[in-house]
């Protein structure tokens, strides 16, 4: 009789279900899943909970395999010498295998007066706390954006369209991922909404009701909307894990952690070579799938791959009406090359909604889900990055 294999998948974002239902291509593996909340938040749109404009959620019971056991609660240690995870709830559950798929959130602000004041948004809950303070808020309002990033310029033009009065305070360069041809267009559309954007505006206080500039100026702000910046929860370093200095667990390019074979992340949470790739739901599927089939792998008794992906670009969101689709070269490099106005908003509606489609094929068809490569020579990630 075969033995049964546990593994655990920490984390119900992206990269933690597409991870957990392709898992369940073996009938003795059992796959649980641990989240703290029973929704799966889809993070793309949750400028569209500012806004009012979605809910941002779908049950995780819809995305995930049948097969995949849900346990609705927060890890608070790993224990890797006896192969368990200690929950907030005060059980424990053990592990053959685990995939470390614990995701982002909001990274400390480091502004006097921020923590206290500004309002972030990288998790649902954040999110939903500030939906009704911009309720609340008169219409002539004045809303103060802090950070440039796709999520700044989305929030922004989001309530810009609804009529808001809306600063964007860069501190850099609007949109620095973007090619310069295509931020001159993301720049124009935000003017366009009458969006104010302050280039190069560092931010060095934040009040109740103002953001002071490093310059001096003093804007009015009713609401400040804090998006510069992403962190990653402390659990892998607080249970004995090496991890980089943002705390992303540090693994091989087979997604392996380097202290325990047993140990396999995904996601925003991960550093493979010490070398992460770009925060998205883009790569935190495809890693996630990766996790698992390296996972697989070992089973099997198999040699795991390296990881191997293609990008196409990003897509920001320019209100309900526009997006921009910044295409890119298979290196994740920039293009001069882009889709606008209405044709990249319905690009951009469509892939949140692939997203969702995708991770629901692979749980009626686990195995199925591909993805983007570049021509599978193993080392090819770490020469293309040196290139960048």
């Amino acid at each position: 009789m075969t033995e049964n294999i546990d593994v655990v998948v920490i984390g119900g974002g992206y990269a933690g279900v597409m991870a957990a239902n392709r898992l369940t291509q073996r009938a003795d593996v059992t796959v649980t899943l641990i989240n703290p909340r029973p929704a799966f938040v889809e993070r793309v749109r949750l400028h569209q909970l500012v806004g009012g404009s979605h809910t941002a959620l779908v049950d995780l019971r819809e995305v995930l395999a049948e097969r995949v056991r849900l346990v609705v609660d927060s890890v608070t240690r790993i224990d890797t010498a006896e192969r368990g995870v200690r929950l907030a709830g005060g059980g424990r559950v053990g592990y053959d295998y685990l995939i470390y798929a614990a995701g982002s959130g909001s990274a400390e602000p480091g502004v006097p007066g921020a923590a206290e004041f500004a309002y972030p948004i990288a998790t649902f809950e954040e999110a939903q706390r500030l939906r009704p303070v911009i309720e609340a808020a008169p219409a002539t309002a004045a809303v103060t954006v802090v950070g440039a990033g796709s999520t700044g310029i989305e929030v922004a033009a989001e309530l810009a369209e609804q009529g808001r009065r809306v600063t964007l305070a860069c501190g850099g360069t609007l949109g620095p991922y973007l090619h310069p041809r295509v931020r001159r267009a993301v720049a124009g559309r935000l003017a366009g909404l009458g969006v104010n954007v302050l280039g190069e505006a560092e931010v060095a206080e934040v009040t109740r009701d103002a953001v002071q500039l490093s310059g001096g100026r003093t804007l009015a702000s009713a609401v400040t909307v804090w998006t510069a910046g992403f962190g990653v929860p402390d659990l892998a370093a607080c249970s004995g894990l090496s991890t980089d200095a943002m705390g992303r667990l540090l693994t091989d390019e087979t997604l392996t952690s380097v202290d325990d074979s047993r140990i396999v992340a995904a996601g925003d949470s991960a550093a493979p070579s010490g070398r992460p790739l770009r925060m998205s739901c883009q790569i935190a599927s495809p890693l996630g799938a990766h996790a698992a089939d390296t996972v697989l792998a070992r089973i099997a008794g198999a040699r795991p791959a390296a990881i191997n992906l293609g990008y196409f670009g990003q897509c920001i969101a320019l209100g309900r009406r526009a997006a921009a689709l910044q295409i890119s070269a298979g290196d994740d490099t920039a293009t001069r090359f882009h889709i606008g106005g209405r044709p990249g908003a319905w690009i951009k509606e469509r892939a949140c909604r692939r997203v969702i489609e995708e991770l629901v094929g692979e749980a009626g068809k686990p195995g199925s889900f591909s993805w983007g490569r570049t021509d599978g020579k193993r080392g090819e990630r770490a020469a293309l990055i040196t290139q960048r």
